[in-house]
């Protein structure tokens, strides 16, 4: 996740700044880099990069044997998410070794192997969302992955509204909720879609493009559930009149926010889990939830249907719903846990903010209409 990256160089400069609200077409290679997407290759133990001709391994083989985990590339590296679930569970799992891949294009790249016959070389696609779930199904005439659902011990502790796939292939691990961050001492909180609207919110916002930021797509989404299938164009060419600025993916869009060029920046509500402290000044990490809502952007995982190892693989993605898991995923990757009543720190507790109602597409509802939706977006916002 390449807000992740960012927050863990703190006030480092992006380099970069595009507009690219113009851009149409998105293809089989958008991979969506906002929550998930992996442009580069990660840089932690036991990672390689994922290809047609990837072949390395790290560590020996053993009876527990090896495996494979594709990601995006920021899950792995020194003091992540994945560093953490890769030494304990070869430490839970004696003999096992867990090796990270990142392909370039995320689980795009799988969807193309698929499609060629060519074979796949992970076991596991950790950092899946639903409309890529959709994309995959779509472009394939045989399921990418197996259902693993109920059979998953602590699958049955899942939080309701992240279980968004309904032949149970794609297991939620955490979740963020897309919210405002604005800074209260130059604008008030915009309450709902409408307000953002106003003459006085003139441009205000910052938000990511839709074609190639999960964030981006997640707030699009949203304002189709705020706004109605029939509406939302009409809503966006309005907000667009109102000097919106889209840019391309979360971390230059935040960049640009924490530069002042903007007072609202579309992100997420665990904000203040990293930006607190006394010489952070909390005016600038308020969060607004429009229309009292915030959408749930769950990361998933799931097991290829030609894994190598598939019972390894059910065991990890157990490990991954333990109680120890969900807390340290949560605290490394700055989001919710999957799992009910989890708390993931005192720290956390206090700063982490969920929306008062919780909304995100079903899978059935995104199934069709995604891709569609996300086209006629970029057609307008390029045309005005």
């Amino acid at each position: 996740m390449d807000r992740r990256q960012f927050l863990r160089r703190s006030s480092a400069g992006v380099a970069g700044l595009a507009m690219l609200a113009g851009c149409t077409g998105a293809g089989e290679g958008d991979n969506g880099s906002g929550a998930n997407g992996s442009g580069t290759n990660g840089s932690g133990n036991g990672t390689t990069e994922a290809g047609a001709d990837s072949t390395a391994t790290t560590g020996s083989a053993s009876s527990g044997g090896t495996l494979r985990v594709a990601t995006y590339s920021s899950f792995t590296g020194e003091d992540t998410a994945g560093n953490w679930l890769k030494s304990a569970f070869e430490t839970e799992q004696s003999g096992t070794t867990v090796e990270f891949l990142t392909p370039e294009n995320g689980v795009n790249q799988y969807v193309q192997r698929a499609k060629q016959g060519a074979p796949i070389d992970a076991d596991i696609y950790l950092g899946l969302n639903t409309a890529e779930l959709v994309r995959a199904r779509k472009k394939l005439d045989k399921p990418l992955f197996q259902s693993v659902g109920e059979d998953l011990d602590g699958a049955d502790g899942l939080k309701k509204p992240l279980r968004i796939d309904p032949k149970k292939r794609a297991v939620p691990y955490d979740t963020g909720y897309i919210s405002l961050v604005y800074n209260e001492n130059e604008v008030e909180e915009p309450k709902t879609f409408d307000s953002l609207l106003e003459s006085r919110y003139e441009g205000d916002l910052i938000t990511e493009n839709a074609q190639q930021s999960d964030p981006g797509r997640a707030f699009l989404l949203w304002s189709i559930i705020a706004k109605g299938e029939e509406n939302y164009l009409d809503y966006w060419k309005q907000l667009v009149g109102n000097g919106v600025t889209v840019l391309s993916d979360w971390e230059p869009a935040y960049q640009a926010y924490s530069d002042g060029e903007a007072p609202m920046v579309v992100s997420y509500s665990t904000d203040q889990v990293y930006y607190h402290g006394p010489d952070v000044d909390m005016a600038k990490h308020q969060l607004g939830f429009l229309n009292d809502q915030g959408y749930a952007n769950p990361e998933t995982m799931a097991l290829f249907e030609s894994a190598n190892n598939p019972q390894l693989g059910r065991t990890f993605m157990e490990f991954v719903l333990t109680e120890t898991a969900q807390s340290k995923i949560a605290v490394k990757n700055v989001q919710f846990p999957a799992v009910k009543g989890v708390t993931p720190s005192k720290e956390f507790d206090k700063y982490a903010k969920e929306p008062p109602e919780t909304v995100t597409h079903s899978y059935d509802e995104l199934a069709g209409s995604v891709e569609s939706w996300v086209e006629e977006w970029s057609r307008l916002v390029a045309s005005e």
